[in-house]
């Protein structure tokens, strides 16, 4: 799960690291007010989204103004931002800060994240801040400083210190910089996040350390622990089928293909994908309905998928371990006559009852015309991408 800037930066303030003030604004007029608020000569006007290229796409803009604040708020609240990370639908902006300008002297990277090639929780630095890191660590690797943590201890004390002189901080910045990336460990731990990113960590030239850009990114298997932190997600920035599909208690991701997914297993999923491009189709989802699948379930997963115009045929591979073939067939009639199939729908199931299944697939094809049995994975495959192409 994510969260929006200015909620990641009230976790940070909440752990004592140094964040610059800023206000929450919904309309120009709260933009205008806000810099008259800060009476300074210069504020930033910057768009709360789950994506990055904010810069880059103009939804961060210096103001020296309250009638230029409005204006920029006017423009990011009435456009949809359109960056490298949205894709060309772009993401809609509905909350904005606005922050007094910072003298900057020098910006760093801090992070902690989950290297999994390492099994290790790792925090992540570097010198060259305020840029993309992934830049930095393709042209400039040896500029990218790594420390893996320890899964009891954690960061130890020595190791922030060593880190932070490698950095470059010298004199009294040596301790709060790592103090800094003490506390950042606890916010990652505590909270059960799998990203933890402060860029650009600046040091002003009234000699501060603070923290002026914050990313925060959840453990979304963690989020029954933490209520106050699932209440932060703004569903406006996810897809509206994903937060369908999340409602349901289905792990779902919109592709970009034309083939709908319903599979029960993660692993199973990931094949499913697989066999399709190998026919030459591509996958429009990834849905897994979970190992037991209900009819309810069912039926709601066929009208999310439906409800991506995209969608030209569906695959169904069911395993029935724990769940019976057969009510898992009830399932997919009763689906079928409740939702119904405007597209061509093969089905595959293997498993227990499997052959009392296919009975009642095969009595419901006189009342489900698009409905299509398939023996197994391959010939699944086969169908559905014949049928998607022949409607095409």
């Amino acid at each position: 799960m994510k969260i929006h800037e200015y909620q990641a930066r009230q976790i940070l303030q909440q752990a004592g690291i140094a964040v610059p003030p800023a206000q929450v604004v919904r309309s120009p007029q709260e933009a205008g007010q806000a810099f008259t608020k800060f009476a300074c000569p210069m504020c930033v006007v910057k768009a709360q989204v789950y994506a990055g290229g904010r810069g880059k796409a103009g939804f961060v803009k210096l103001v020296k103004s309250a009638d230029e604040a409005r204006e920029a708020a006017q423009f990011m609240l009435s456009n949809r931002m359109v960056s490298y990370q949205t894709g060309p639908d772009g993401v809609p902006v509905n909350v904005l800060i606005v922050a007094p300008g910072v003298d900057i002297a020098k910006e760093f990277y801090l992070g902690i994240t989950v290297d999994r090639a390492a099994n290790t929780i790792t925090l992540i630095a570097s010198s060259e801040g305020g840029v993309e890191i992934e830049e930095v660590a393709r042209k400039t690797p040896e500029k990218v400083l790594k420390v893996p943590l320890h899964p009891l201890l954690g960061l130890q004390p020595y190791q922030a210190t060593e880190l932070a002189y490698r950095l470059g901080f010298e004199g009294k910045m040596v301790r709060q910089a790592a103090g800094m990336m003490m506390s950042l460990v606890k916010v990652f731990r505590q909270t059960d996040a799998s990203l933890v990113e402060i860029n650009p960590l600046v040091i002003t030239k009234q000699g501060e350390l603070l923290a002026i850009d914050a990313k925060i990114n959840f453990d979304d298997n963690a989020l029954f622990r933490h209520e106050e932190i699932a209440q932060m997600a703004d569903e406006t920035q996810e897809r509206p089928l994903d937060v369908r599909a999340h409602k349901a208690n289905l792990n779902y991701i919109q592709l970009d293909g034309n083939i709908g997914c319903l599979v029960n297993g993660a692993g199973l999923a990931m094949a499913t994908m697989d066999i399709i491009k190998l026919h030459g189709g591509e996958p429009a989802n990834f849905l897994d309905v979970g190992g037991s699948v209900t009819a309810e379930g069912a039926i709601e997963a066929f009208r999310i998928l439906l409800a991506d115009q995209a969608v030209k045929g569906i695959l169904v591979n069911i395993f029935g371990g724990i769940a019976k073939t057969d009510l898992i067939a009830e399932a997919l009639v009763q689906a079928g006559r409740e939702v119904g199939f405007a597209v061509p729908v093969v089905v595959r199931l293997e498993g227990t009852n499997v052959d009392r299944a296919r009975e009642i697939l095969s009595a419901a094809q006189s009342q489900l015309p698009t409905l299509i049995t398939a023996t197994d994975l391959a010939d699944a495959a086969a169908k559905v991408t014949a049928a998607v192409e022949k409607a095409a």
